[in-house]
């Protein structure tokens, strides 16, 4: 297994906030029910509180941290596109969030799993935490919205 270093970590840290601010982006424009529009931003807000946070911290430590490729996003984009042009509905989008938020904890954990002790900075680690708790919420509030 390999081990991940601190700078492996903020850059899933970003990967994550970078590829949910896109999705929910992507998704926005077909949301027609109130409720399901103010969740959406309201994490929208959160992801780029933390992806603000990641930047900060790359810049102090002199770390590049590279976007998503535009392939990935293109293909996001177009899933996200088609998926709710077949069905906009409260639940449906509720499910594809869920999906979503259930990759970016998985990665985060993975990413967490893998880290180095003697690399960890402390400061990267605390953000890992704190995007992988939001994540934990927003899944939850998702399933909830399900029902």
């Amino acid at each position: 297994m390999e081990i991940k270093k601190s700078e492996e970590v903020l850059a899933e840290i970003h990967r994550n906030c970078r590829l949910a601010l896109t999705s929910i982006a992507d998704i926005l424009p077909a949301i027609e029910d109130g409720e399901i529009r103010e969740e959406l931003l309201r994490q929208h807000e959160g992801y780029e509180k933390i992806g603000g946070k990641a930047a900060i911290l790359a810049k102090d430590r002199n770390i590049e941290l590279k976007d998503p490729s535009p392939i990935k996003k293109a293909m996001m984009w177009s899933s996200i596109k088609m998926s709710t042009m077949a069905d906009n509905s409260r639940a449906h989008i509720a499910e594809m969030m869920v999906q979503g938020t259930v990759m970016g904890i998985t990665a985060l954990k993975s990413t967490l799993g893998e880290m180095c002790d003697r690399c960890a900075d402390e400061d990267i680690l605390q953000l890992a935490r704190e995007l992988l708790n939001e994540e934990e919420r927003y899944e939850r509030t998702w399933k909830q919205l399900i029902a």
